[in-house]
Formats: C-alpha cells, structure tokens, sequence
C-alpha cells in the first residue's frame, strides 16, 4: 500500500550522498520550491520509525528541499512523499529501477522509427503522473486546511474559565515534569521525551511561549496534528 501525505523534512534521511548533486542545481531548486510552495514530484519514502523516513526515490528533490528549509524553514517545511508499507517496498523499489530505465534509455539511445512511437506514449504518461501528482498536493493542501480549521473551532469551544485552565496556556506554562505528567495521565504515547521536547521549543520563541496550536505542531519535533487535537480535547475536559 502507498499513501500520499505531507512529511516534515527533518524527519527524513537520504543514503544517497550530497555531494552527489551540483550545489548550484539544489540552490536553484530549492529556490523555485519556496516560491512554488513545495516539489511536484512526491519523494518516495519508507518508515525507518516513529515518524522517520529514508529516501527510496527523489534523493535530488529531497536535499533541494533541505536547502529549501534551510532557507526558509516555514516555506521548506514539509513536502508531499508517498510513503511506502514494508510489504510492497521491494516491488515500489523495482517499479522505480524500471521508470529509472526506460528515463535513461530514452535519454542515451539515438531515437529509431520504434523509438519515435514510444515517446508519445511516456509523454502521455508523464502528463497522466503530472496530473496524478498535483491532484495529490492539492488534497495535501485541502486536507491541512481542514485540520487549521478545526483546531480553529476547538480554540472556539474551549470554555475561558481563566488563563491556566487553557490547554495553550498549560503548554506555555508547565514545566517540563508537570508537562510529562500530564501528557502521561492523557495517554499521550511518548510523554517523557515529548514533554521535554515541548519545554525546549518553548524556551527557543521570542517571548518563550507558542502563539497558537499551529504554533506548537510547527515548532515541536515529531508533534503531529492528531496529537494536539488530542491534547486539545483530553485537556479541556478538565473544566
């Protein structure tokens, strides 16, 4: 099974060398990605763990979209992948070696009379794969959306019963034991580590506090949107 989602670069690594690519070509596509706002090209990627990956296809796109992070972390942040299960991994990797060979043989072969029928048909499937993949960013984009618009209406429902009853003040205000606890007692998975990950984030802003939930899945390591939706409703109960 593939799935197509948006994955933080930092929580990818690549086997594939970076002195393999020409600096100038990832400089000057890191900059078309900040200003397109993402690849084209999904990478493809494999679970190494608990939300990490490793690159199987797309190492050249995936280091443009580290320099583009570099550059901007807010625009470089994430960018589309198809995330492969473990149980097909050795038939995505063959299906990549294959369009890898048919993209190298029409490159280096003079074109032939049986050449020239072939190339409408790639040119038909590249189109078909371009269309593919933008109808995947544009779900991405709806589907992230979505997500901002709840967490909008979950800020909405929260009753205002004083600054340290909100779950964004406790996460702005609690230190790092009071934060594991609590994370603990609402069966966050990780609590320890996440708790102390939040303490450090917080200590890195401005004001050493998050402006808002969107804020503390930006800023937090390995903190995804269904885990402060949960920590949105767990904590709230506790009016």
């Amino acid at each position: 099974m593939i799935n197509f989602s948006l994955v933080d670069v930092k929580s990818i690594t690549s086997n594939e060398p970076r002195s393999n690519f020409a600096e100038a070509d990832l400089e000057n596509l890191a900059d078309i990605i900040i200003e397109t706002g993402g690849i084209i090209r999904p990478l493809v990627l494999k679970v190494t763990g608990v939300e990490s990956y490793t690159v199987v296809d797309g190492h050249f796109e995936y280091y443009a979209a580290v320099r583009a992070r570099e550059k901007n972390p807010r625009q470089g942040e994430m960018v589309n992948a198809c995330v492969i299960a473990p149980k097909v991994e050795d038939l995505v990797v063959k299906q990549v070696v294959s369009l890898k060979g048919i993209d190298s043989s029409t490159k280096q072969v003079t074109p032939q009379p049986e050449t020239t029928k072939l190339e409408p048909r790639l040119a038909n499937l590249e189109l078909r794969l371009e269309k593919q993949f933008n109808e995947f960013k544009s779900e991405f984009i709806q589907e992230r959306q979505r997500i901002d618009s709840q967490l909008k209406q979950l800020e909405n429902l929260i009753p205002q019963k004083g600054e340290q009853s909100n779950p964004l003040s406790l996460l702005n205000s609690l230190d790092k034991d009071e934060l594991s606890i609590k994370l603990q007692r609402s069966r966050i998975r990780g609590a320890e580590k996440l708790a102390k990950d939040i303490f450090d984030a917080r200590r890195k802003k401005p004001k050493q506090e998050f402006e808002d939930y969107r804020d503390v899945v930006k800023s937090v390591k390995n903190f995804g949107d269904k885990t402060i939706l949960t920590i949105i409703d767990e904590w709230s109960r506790s009016y």
